[in-house]
């Protein structure tokens, strides 16, 4: 998800294996390299914190916004520092948001479909309609910033 507008970036369905979420992170990063993308951050909550998905993400400069573990987590002291990273933590939560539209309107909650590839599609056409609904959204909102009150 883009952090500023609340867009869908990219989206990908694979069989729930436990670290399934984190091991996409590579490909994802990369197929947005390919379309000309280049994310600077990355959020994530703390299942992303372990020492193979931060590196995959340094190793692609992109920094990880990643909520730390209390016990040997993976992000540093050159994460942490910035206020970015506090920001990123707060708007990260948004994609659970997306997840959640995408589950109630979009009908995703059970899949109808079998195998990945089938179910990838449904996933990226109700990812597409959830982006042109809030790009209608976004267009119809009044543009507030830099105008002063009254």
């Amino acid at each position: 998800m883009e952090n500023r507008h609340g867009l869908r970036m990219d989206f990908t369905v694979s069989p729930a294996t436990g670290t399934a979420e984190r091991d996409a992170v590579p490909e994802l990063l990369d197929g947005l390299r390919e379309r000309g993308y280049r994310p600077r951050t990355l959020g994530a909550d703390r299942g992303y914190d372990t020492k193979d998905c931060v590196r995959d993400m340094r190793a692609r400069r992109v920094t990880p916004h990643v909520a730390r573990k209390k016990k040997h987590s993976a992000i540093d002291g050159r994460t942490t520092r910035p206020a970015g990273y506090a920001v990123s933590l707060r708007i990260r939560k948004r994609v659970e948001e997306v997840f959640g539209w995408m589950k109630t309107v979009g009908g995703l909650r059970r899949t109808r479909y079998r195998g990945v590839a089938r179910t990838g599609l449904a996933g990226y056409l109700v990812a597409t309609a959830y982006n042109l609904v809030r790009m209608a959204n976004l267009l119809s909102e009044p543009e507030t910033a830099g105008v002063p009150p009254g």
